[in-house]
Parts: C-alpha cells; structure tokens; sequence
C-alpha cells in the first residue's frame, strides 16, 4: 500500500517536472535554440546578361547554349564593315587635321625669319635715316654760311624725306609681319583643336569597332541564348546570360524571430533536394538590411483596423565552401536546407 502511493506520488512529480519542461520549452524564443533551418532557401548566382553596345546585324555566334567560357573569350560577332569605314574616314580626317598643324607650324617658322628681316632693315633705316639727317644738316649749315649750293641742300632734304619714307614703310612691314605671327599662331591653336576633335573622333570610332566583338565579361556558363545569326540587335538587347557557376551562394529566407543571434561567419551545413544522402558546408556571409515584402512593388499598409500580424522573413547569403566533391553539382535555382549553427 505505501509502495502504490509512493508509485502515485512520483508519477504526479514526473508529471509537474515533464509540463514544467514542456511550458519552457514552449515558452523559449526560437532564436534560442542552437541551430536555425529554413526550407524557404535556394542556390544563388550574380548573372550577368550579355548585350551589344552599338546596334548592326549579327555576323557570327560564337557559343552554344551550356557551354563554359572565360572571361575575354569572344561569344558574338557583329557585321563591323560600317564601323570599319569610320575608322578609315577618322583616320584620314586626323591625317589631314595633322598636316594643318605642321603646315602652319612651318609657315610660322618662315614668319619668324620674315620678322628678324624687318627688324634688321629697321635698323639699317635708322642708320641710313641718322646719316641722311647729318647730311641734311651739313648742307643747310654750309647754305647758311654761303659756303654750299641750294641744290646741294635740297638733294640732301630729299635724301633725308626719302629715307623717312623708307623707313616708315619697313616699320609697317615689320608691324604687319609681327601681326602676321599672331594670326599664325591663334590658327595653330584652331589647328591643334581640329586636329584634337579629330583624335577623338577616331578613337570612338576605333571604340564603335571594338564593339562589334562582344566578348564574355566574367568567367561563366551560356545560358539563354536567344541571339542567332543575321538577326539585327539593338543597344541594350539581352543576347545571352552568363551563369558563373564557380560563384555560387545560398540565399536563405530566414524568419525574423530566428536571427537574433545570427551573425556573420558562423557555420552552415545544408542538404541540397537535388543530392540526396550529401551534406555540404558554408558560411554565413551577410544578413539581409530588409525583408523580401519591403521591396515590393506595392508595400503593405498596416495602418488599418483589420491589422493582422505576419512574422516576416529576412534574408541571408550564405557562402559555400570551395574545395567539396558536390559543390560542382550545384545549379542555380535548387533548394536547400540550411542550418546556421547560433551556438
């Protein structure tokens, strides 16, 4: 009888221990627990859509749907016979916008030559003009005093006025001649920003032919080829995307109350639908500043009287360990199961 109501006794303390337990665990927020699992996650890729830079029909494809490429590797070819007769008509108008320039450059040499001409004439005016000027006076001074002729001191005038003339014109050649030079150096100057614009032209022409060759920007896989040849692309046409496989994430879409001691760093194991009986090993790598409903197109507004609280999911990037056997068996778009160990 005693050993029934001890029996009973413990069964009730077992009973209040167990619902104690129960009411904890119930109780525990779920960021408490150690290890935080999602379903709601998938294998992620930064794609890179390939597209033509300038528009022209389509000479060549150089790739085929799934195949691997490196960065640098030409994927399309654009007919580039217009672009190539841009080239050669910006390089003959550099060509000539050049020859502009050392020709005037030349000439302003020559002008230079010119200039010191008519400064050395100068000279020799102000000397001759000096002399005819003595003359003048030596003349008039011997009139003065009876001891020369009249005719004598107007040849010596003469001299003297010719002389001047000389002179005045030499000094209008000279000022021409240095005029001259100015305007020789300001179309120097118009040359040289002909011939810059020139330069440019032909760069960006070399550049449009450039753009005939479409060459893959990253290391990847083709997928979704949609060009063929002959078909005409415009600017900005999505050709192609680029898969980098080699660069594989996990976004995984976590609910709030299970990252509050989530952080960047901490380790990931997750199994992928796809690879049955396979576990593989990441890293989280960043948590998301926003939940997926802040950036819809149309925002919720709980302003309201019909509110109902939904728990929202935030994302997380987790990056996979290199170096697996499986990691090459991932494609974008599987689902996983991860769990970040919190601990």
């Amino acid at each position: 009888m005693a050993s029934s109501r001890l029996f009973r006794l413990l069964a009730v303390l077992a009973i209040l221990i167990l619902a104690g337990i129960g009411f904890h665990l119930l109780n525990r927020p779920e960021s408490a627990a150690g290890e935080q699992s999602t379903t709601d996650a998938y294998v992620q890729a930064d794609l890179t859509r390939v597209s033509p830079q300038i528009a022209g029909r389509v000479g060549k494809v150089l790739v085929e749907e799934n195949q691997a490429v490196r960065a640098g590797e030409p994927l399309v070819e654009i007919d580039d016979r217009d672009a190539r007769i841009q080239v050669e008509e910006a390089r003959a108008a550099l060509a000539q916008a050049s020859a502009e320039v050392v020709g005037l450059q030349a000439r302003l040499k020559r002008q230079a030559s010119t200039i010191e001409q008519a400064r050395a004439q100068l000279e020799a005016d102000r000397a001759a003009v000096n002399l005819a000027r003595q003359e003048q006076t030596r003349y008039h001074d011997l009139a003065e005093i009876g001891a020369g002729t009249v005719q004598a001191q107007q040849r010596a005038e003469a001299e003297l006025a010719a002389r001047r003339a000389g002179q005045m014109g030499d000094r209008a050649a000279y000022d021409a001649a240095k005029q001259e030079r100015a305007v020789l150096r300001a179309d120097i100057e118009k040359a040289r920003a002909a011939e810059n614009t020139a330069r440019a032209r032909l760069d960006a022409a070399e550049l449009a032919l450039s753009y005939t060759r479409i060459e893959a920007p990253v290391d990847g896989t083709v997928a979704q080829k949609v060009v063929r040849p002959g078909a005409y692309v415009n600017v900005g046409e999505t050709l192609l995307t680029l898969v980098p496989l080699d660069d594989l994430y996990i976004n995984a879409n976590f609910r709030e109350t299970q990252i509050a001691h989530m952080h960047t760093g901490q380790p990931v194991r997750f199994t992928v639908d796809a690879l049955p009986g396979a576990t593989l090993t990441g890293k989280v790598a960043s948590l998301g500043p926003a939940s997926g409903v802040s950036f819809s197109a149309i925002p919720p507004h709980n302003a309201t009287g019909n509110f109902t609280k939904i728990v929202q999911r935030l994302p997380v990037r987790i990056a996979v360990d290199p170096d697996q056997p499986d990691v090459g068996k991932l494609k974008v778009g599987m689902s996983v199961v991860p769990e970040v160990i919190t601990d």
